[in-house]
C-alpha cells in the first residue's frame, strides 16, 4: 500500500505548473498569442454568419443578365408595335363560281401577273360563244344590206326606183351596222366576263395565306356564309415597316428621319437599323397614342409580317456603326464585385449567394458589358457589398 502511495505522489510532481515568465528563448512574444489571434479572426467571421443566417440572411434583389447593344443605352423612347407590309393584298376574283384551280400555296412567291388561280367558266365560254356567233350574223346581214343599198342608189339614179324604196334599203343597211356594234359589246363582255375567271398576282409579292380551296365557292363580296371572297392573302415583303403607338406624352422625342433600332420578340439577340419613316398625323383618342412608321434599313429572311417587335428610338441623328448594333450581355455596374483580383458576379441558389467569376467589357450606360461567364437570363444580384460572400444566406424579396 505504501508503494501505491508513492508512485501516485511521483505522478503528481511530475504535474507542477511552470511559473516561468513566458518569453521565449528569443525574447519575442509568445507564440500562442498568434494563434489566439487567429482563432478570434475566424470566430468573429463566424460570429457575422451566425448573426446573417439567425436574422434570415442578406435582403437583396436579383435582376437577369440582359442582351442590349451600345445604342440602346442612349434610347429616349421605347415603343412596341407590329411588322406590316404597307403593300399588302386580299387577291379575289371578280366573278362568282367555283374554284376549280389554286396554284399557289403560302410562302410561294408570284410575279405581277402571273394566275393564281381560276373559277369554272363554262357558262362564260357558252355566252362568250353565243356573242361570236350573233357578231357573225350581222356581219352576214351587212354584206346583204350593203349590196342592197349599192342597187337602190344604181336604180335611183337611172330612175328605175322610187325614194321610198331607197330609204328602206338605207335604213336596213344602218340597223344592221348598229346591230353589228352591240354584238361586237357583247363578244367584249362576254371576254371580259372570261378573264374575271382567271384570279391573277397584282403585284410582284409572297403568298401569306390560302383563303379559299379548290371546290369552293368564291364571290367578289363574299355574299354567303359559303362562299369566300379572298383567294389568297399577297404581301410585297420588300415593303416591311414597323408600326408603332407612341404615347403623346413622348411623341415630341421622335422626329422623321430619326435613327432607331429595332428588336423583334422572335429573335431578341438580332438588332435590325431603322429610320423613322412617317409619324401618322392623327391620334388614337382611346389610347392616347400617335402611330409611328418605322422603316428597316436592312434585315433578312427572319423578318416577317405580323410579327411584334420592340423600337428603340435613338437621340443621334447620325446613321448607328455596325459595331454599336451588336447586342452584348450585360449586368448592372453593382452587380460585378472584386474579389481576389478577379471580377465576379453572385447568384442565389437554395437560399445561398454563389460566387461566379466573369470577365468583363465595356461600360453600356449604367450596366456593363460581361464578354464571358454569364448567360442570359442569368439573375444576379443587383448591388454587392463586402457582405455578399461565397455561401452567405441571401433573402431575396
Amino acid at each position: 500500500m505504501d508503494a501505491d502511495f508513492d508512485t501516485k505522489s511521483a505522478d503528481l510532481t511530475a504535474l507542477r505548473i511552470d511559473r516561468s515568465d513566458g518569453l521565449s528563448k528569443a525574447g519575442g512574444p509568445p507564440r500562442w498569442l498568434f494563434v489566439g489571434g487567429g482563432v478570434l479572426v475566424l470566430v468573429a467571421a463566424a460570429v457575422v454568419l451566425v448573426a446573417l443566417n439567425l436574422r434570415g440572411g442578406l435582403s437583396a434583389r436579383l435582376t437577369p443578365a440582359v442582351l442590349i447593344s451600345p445604342a440602346q443605352a442612349s434610347t429616349v423612347v421605347i415603343a412596341s408595335g407590329y411588322v406590316v407590309a404597307q403593300r399588302k393584298a386580299a387577291v379575289a376574283s371578280k366573278g362568282t363560281g367555283r374554284l376549280v384551280y389554286l396554284g399557289v400555296v403560302e410562302g410561294d412567291r408570284v410575279r405581277q401577273g402571273q394566275v393564281i388561280a381560276r373559277i369554272e367558266d363554262s357558262d362564260v365560254r357558252a355566252a362568250l360563244a353565243q356573242a361570236q356567233a350573233n357578231l357573225q350574223l350581222g356581219r352576214a346581214d351587212l354584206n346583204d344590206a350593203t349590196q342592197a343599198l349599192r342597187r337602190q342608189r344604181v336604180l335611183l339614179d337611172s330612175g328605175l326606183t322610187t325614194q321610198e324604196t331607197y330609204d328602206a334599203a338605207e335604213a336596213r343597211h344602218a340597223r344592221v351596222v348598229a346591230t353589228i356594234a352591240m354584238a361586237q359589246a357583247g363578244v367584249d363582255a362576254a371576254q371580259a366576263a372570261l378573264e374575271n375567271t382567271v384570279i391573277r398576282a397584282p403585284f410582284d409579292g409572297t403568298v401569306l395565306t390560302k383563303n379559299a380551296d379548290v371546290g369552293e365557292m368564291v364571290a367578289p363580296l363574299a355574299g354567303s356564309v359559303l362562299s369566300k371572297a379572298a383567294v389568297v392573302t399577297l404581301a410585297d415583303l420588300a415593303s416591311l415597316q414597323v408600326e408603332v403607338d407612341v404615347s403623346e406624352a413622348s411623341i415630341e422625342q421622335v422626329v422623321a428621319g430619326q435613327p432607331c433600332e429595332i428588336v423583334l420578340d422572335a429573335y431578341p439577340e438580332v438588332r435590325y437599323p431603322g429610320v423613322v419613316a412617317k409619324i401618322v398625323p392623327t391620334a388614337d383618342r382611346a389610347k392616347a397614342t400617335i402611330q409611328v412608321k418605322v422603316a428597316f434599313r436592312r434585315y433578312d429572311g427572319r423578318v416577317l409580317p405580323e410579327m411584334s417587335a420592340k423600337v428603340h428610338f435613338l437621340p443621334r441623328a447620325e446613321p448607328v456603326a455596325h459595331a454599336d448594333t451588336l447586342p452584348l450581355i450585360t449586368v448592372p455596374a453593382t452587380a460585378v464585385a472584386l474579389r481576389d483580383g478577379r471580377s465576379v458576379v453572385y447568384t442565389v441558389t437554395a437560399g445561398r449567394a454563389v460566387e461566379i467569376p466573369v470577365v468583363t467589357g465595356r461600360r453600356v450606360g449604367s450596366g456593363i458589358a460581361v464578354l464571358q461567364g454569364l448567360a442570359v437570363g442569368t439573375q444576379v444580384i443587383d448591388s454587392v457589398d463586402d457582405r455578399v460572400r461565397r455561401g452567405v444566406k441571401v433573402k431575396v424579396p
